[in-house]
């Protein structure tokens, strides 16, 4: 299946954009298409020679890219990340808060290390980023640049499904800390938004281990046309183009035919 490319040339041309969770799935896609559009892209994971294979690819097409393996539950590891950003390409004023896991089960089967892997990065690693590269997007926006911190939630931050009760519930959490920090940032000129999509073909299904939350989902992609990554890739990408007087703060992407 192919994803329509809604914007042409480089309106992302000057940029440093920093994209978390970059390994697979959405955040490769996404930072292949911010480099596509002009940006220098840093790509953060865990995964080295998943993201050099990313930055194989922004380089093929003639963008520039780096990558630094990173746990973003290690804060200090997150914090050098930020530092050699600044130091190699000046300070990042795109950051796609994308690395998450989803860990499905019934809250009585009491699987504790799940909760906390999902806490601990969901949550953890998020404000980890945060705190990093927030100084990096306030001192964007104070020189007239365009500055985006854009964070990934999903829709089971506001659905209601069983066994979902722990990464619903870290979801929900990055919803409303979007919406709070953009009453902080905002008025700095930082454009704060989350993005929360429905279901998207990616490998983090491949996690899930519940088997009505895996029959759930594959029965989704089996049924539906489900969003690719691709689709998410032009989502950030739009929110990130246009232009900085706007902030587009929520945009939830749904597969068309996607009722739950």
């Amino acid at each position: 299946m192919m994803s329509a490319a809604l914007l042409t040339g480089t309106p992302l041309a000057g940029r440093v954009a920093v994209v978390s969770g970059a390994s697979s799935g959405m955040g490769a896609v996404t930072a292949e298409r911010l480099a596509g559009l002009g940006a220098t892209v840093v790509v953060l994971a865990r995964r080295k020679e998943r993201l050099d294979g990313v930055v194989k690819n922004i380089e093929a097409a003639g963008g520039t890219a780096l990558a630094l393996a990173v746990d973003v539950t290690d804060r200090a590891a997150v914090q050098a990340a930020a530092d050699r950003v600044a130091e190699r390409f000046g300070k990042a004023d795109l950051v796609f808060n994308n690395a998450g896991v989803q860990l499905i089960s019934g809250i009585e089967e009491l699987k504790v290390d799940d909760w906390q892997r999902q806490i601990d990065l969901n949550i953890g690693g998020l404000m980890n980023v945060i705190a990093a590269f927030v100084p990096h997007l306030t001192e964007s926006a104070a020189a007239g640049r365009p500055a985006d911190l854009i964070n990934t939630s999903s829709i089971a931050a506001t659905r209601i499904l069983a066994k979902f009760s722990v990464y619903s519930g870290t979801k929900a959490y990055i919803s409303h800390l979007t919406r709070l920090l953009r009453v902080e940032l905002g008025p700095r000129m930082v454009r704060v938004a989350t993005i929360e999509p429905g279901m998207v073909d990616t490998e983090l299904p491949d996690h899930v281990t519940d088997p009505d939350a895996a029959k759930l989902m594959a029965d989704l992609i089996h049924d539906i046309d489900v969003l690719q990554s691709a689709d998410i890739a032009e989502t950030v990408a739009f929110m990130a183009a246009v232009p900085r007087h706007v902030n587009l703060t929520e945009i939830t992407v749904l597969p068309t035919a996607q009722a739950i």
